[in-house]
């Protein structure tokens, strides 16, 4: 049996990966996965409406990734914030999943940003800094660990590094219990260029690693989003003792996780949503010491990740809600703000053939079908 796809025929797999749930604590390395949301394809909205989500599928996505010992980074990148994704709809989200960790006692950490102000408008550094502050006061009362998001009006309104200095020493001093710091690069949103003051990187880090050295005790950890594996590795070289370094490099992940004699770095990607089951199967290799195996695992995962995120990269989360769809945990392939759209045919029907490749669908044939039900649909007759 074939598919034929846009660039040629393929033969799907039959048979998938066998990944059985295993909720046992990973122990090498902290990984968490950030989650995509599932829209609701019933509601009769527009792209400029505000975002309708499908809470029991989205939710029932997240005690998916629970269920194979990896923790749950919510309200990020991957769930469309700042894409879809508005203020009201996250803190909707951040409660909900928090709740629902704390039933399961499942891990997460939620997003902290400032997308409550209005996009485009002029806002003031106090400004700036009384939003996040909302946004830390509502994540740190449902229990969850902070990550503070890189924002948008921070890097409008700062006029140089002192700011960036000035606005997070202020939200680390806030802080009731250590945040994870994120410093997502403008491949993932270009409105993010010149973070920390400078679009000079080695200047930039410069300003990020006198944040943390000021603050170590407030500082679990920082995520770092820049798809340069040796900046990775050269930064978390210089890290006070005990603020760990979770890769945020869907290119480079499986090197950065396995680490080299001066250390390693923990996990928190988007990649690790399709990923979910392979990625943590392949950490408890790590935490037997089998690195060999842990590679053998995660290193051909490594095609998939670059083709979805390939630029521009902000869209990768397209990729990712189609392979959900295939791999069964949503009923359709839909995205809150149309997003759905974002990629071409041939880039989506290259992600199937990857992730089919990989055996990362739980149930072939129904992702088979689907996939033919998609391409039909955009005129590849089967």
């Amino acid at each position: 049996m074939t598919i034929r796809l846009p660039h040629g025929t393929y033969e799907p797999r039959t048979e998938p990966l066998a990944l059985a749930p295993h909720g046992a604590t990973l122990t090498s390395r902290a990984v968490y996965s950030a989650a995509h949301v599932v829209a609701d394809p019933y509601a009769d909205v527009s792209p400029d409406s505000p975002p309708a989500v499908d809470w029991d599928a989205t939710l029932a996505f997240r005690r998916h990734l629970w269920s194979h010992g990896l923790g749950v980074a919510e309200a990020m990148d991957t769930a469309q914030r700042g894409m879809g994704l508005d203020w009201p709809g996250a803190s909707e989200l951040i409660r909900r999943s928090a709740a629902e960790a704390v039933s399961v006692g499942g891990q997460i950490a939620c997003g902290v940003g400032t997308d409550q102000l209005a996009p485009g408008a002029t806002h003031t550094l106090p400004e700036v800094t009384a939003a996040y502050e909302e946004q830390l006061a509502l994540v740190e009362s449902t229990g969850a660990r902070a990550i503070l998001m890189a924002s948008r009006a921070l890097a409008a309104a700062a006029r140089g590094p002192e700011d960036y200095l000035t606005a997070y020493g202020h939200l680390l001093r806030q802080a009731g219990e250590p945040v994870i710091l994120h410093w997502l690069g403008p491949m993932f949103d270009p409105a993010l260029d010149g973070y920390w003051g400078s679009t000079d990187l080695d200047a930039a880090t410069e300003t990020f690693l006198e944040v943390i050295t000021a603050h170590p005790d407030k500082v679990d950890g920082i995520k770092i989003s820049l798809l340069d594996a040796q900046r990775e590795i050269d930064l978390r070289r210089r890290l006070p003792r005990g603020v760990r370094c979770y890769t945020g490099d869907d290119f480079n992940y499986p090197e950065l996780i396995a680490g080299d004699d001066h250390g390693f770095s923990h996990a928190l990607l988007g990649i690790f949503d399709p990923l979910g089951p392979l990625a943590a199967e392949a950490v408890r290799t790590l935490d037997t010491g089998d690195a060999k195996t842990f590679r053998a695992l995660l290193d051909p995962t490594v095609e998939l990740s670059r083709h979805l995120f390939e630029p521009p990269t902000r869209f990768y989360k397209t990729g990712v809600v189609l392979l959900a769809w295939l791999a069964g945990h949503q009923s359709h392939f839909t995205m809150v703000g149309g997003l759905h759209s974002a990629r071409s045919l041939p880039h989506l029907s290259r992600a199937y053939e990857l992730a089919d490749g990989l055996g990362l669908f739980p149930d072939p044939l129904l992702a088979e079908a689907r996939m033919k039900t998609f391409l039909t649909l955009h005129g590849v007759d089967q």
